[in-house]
């Protein structure tokens, strides 16, 4: 049987639990050499043993993603390794605290859009030249449908992914002469962690599993997927192509 992503280098992040593992494995599955990036060492190591019983093989690097640097370094030996990239899974994120914008602490402002927008722009800024390199590089971002809603109590976690958002959009439009496509992705509510520490108490298996959505994911990576600088709406198992207004005013 024909592996789809045989042969190609792929990152995620967030790799060791949720939807970033289950998409980890499945790229795995489908012959994808993974660079499995997390904080938690046991959850990657497990992670590495489920994918080499697939016949397939992955690098670990424990990474907290508000180490900054380090994401700058990862480029380069990425690059001194393979001389390419052709995925990027961009799903690490934090759920942020519930709590009215007045009372957002420092911290917490300073972690959540750490992890959840500037990490991502400091992937993309060390990984994109690898994209280019790439036959088809493709790269997913993960989204909310929160970054459109001002829902009380989510400023924090509704900003982080509304300039997430903006940036990666803006990111694909810079890449309209390449062969990279660039995309996010909106999974909705999905039986995790991070959702359950949202909304404890919640009966969770009326949600979606990772491993349910992550077929999903994998298809906006394939290097014949066309769609670029859109949203996959996992919920409405749709693409949702970015609409400008009719008049723009500076």
């Amino acid at each position: 049987m024909t592996r789809r992503f045989e042969n190609r280098l792929a990152v995620v992040t967030g790799a060791s639990r949720g939807i970033g593992r289950a998409v980890a494995l499945d790229l795995a599955r489908e012959g994808a050499h993974v660079v499995a990036i997390a904080r938690t060492v046991g959850g990657l190591e497990e992670l590495d043993d489920e994918i080499q019983k697939a016949g397939s093989s992955a690098t670990l690097v424990p990474l907290d993603l508000t180490d900054f640097p380090a994401i700058d370094r990862l480029g380069a030996a990425l690059h001194e390794r393979w001389g390419k990239l052709d995925i990027l899974v961009g799903n690490a994120g934090l759920g942020g605290v519930t709590t009215p914008v007045g009372h957002i602490r420092e911290k917490d402002w300073d972690q959540t859009i750490g992890v959840n927008l500037t990490a991502n722009w400091r992937l993309i800024r060390s990984l994109d030249p690898l994209l280019r390199l790439s036959d088809a590089g493709r790269a997913v971002f993960m989204t909310s449908a929160l970054a459109y809603l001002a829902t009380p109590y989510s400023g924090l976690y509704a900003a982080s992914k509304a300039g997430l958002e903006i940036l990666v959009r803006t990111y694909a439009a810079e890449l309209l002469q390449t062969k990279v496509k660039v995309n996010l992705f909106s999974p909705g509510r999905v039986n995790t962690a991070m959702l359950l520490k949202a909304f404890p108490g919640q009966d969770m298996k009326q949600y979606p599993s990772p491993e349910d959505v992550s077929p999903f994911v994998l298809e906006t990576l394939l290097p014949e997927q066309t769609h670029h600088g859109a949203i996959y709406r996992y919920p409405d198992r749709c693409w949702t192509e970015p609409q400008p207004p009719a008049a723009l005013d500076d």
